[in-house]
């Protein structure tokens, strides 16, 4: 079928309905993960901190919050170098983003719309 299929609409919104309804979990892990970077650098525990960045970086652009995945992708080369004021920066820099996120409620669900998607019985 084309994407003039009457199914086609309520499937992405669906689709965009779950993705919004998982946001705001996302939100609390990078969150949890401003906590567990600002620990892990005060102890030299670089490796947590580069897995954390990489997480970041595979999974914001995902929810539609690319400077979650630039920042992740900035803290996991930091990490790798062991540049302790570099990952301070990135941490206070998603803490702020957070921060901002949390109040302006419109910011909080990506405004990137999904594409259509043919009928399964397409």
């Amino acid at each position: 079928m084309t994407n003039d299929d009457p199914d086609a609409p309520q499937l992405a919104q669906d689709i965009t309905a779950s993705i919004a309804d998982l946001v705001p979990g996302f939100l609390d892990e990078r969150r949890r993960d401003v906590v567990a970077i600002s620990a892990a650098v005060e102890h030299g525990d670089f490796e947590t901190v580069r897995i954390l960045g990489r997480s970041m970086k595979g999974s914001g652009g995902g929810y539609g919050f690319d400077l979650i995945t630039r920042i992740g992708a900035a803290l996991e080369e930091a990490a790798t170098q062991g540049h302790t004021g570099e990952i301070r920066g990135r941490n206070a820099q998603l803490q702020r983003y957070l921060v901002e996120i949390s109040t302006n409620s419109t910011a909080s669900i990506p405004a990137t719309p999904l594409p259509r998607m043919n009928s399964p019985n397409g």
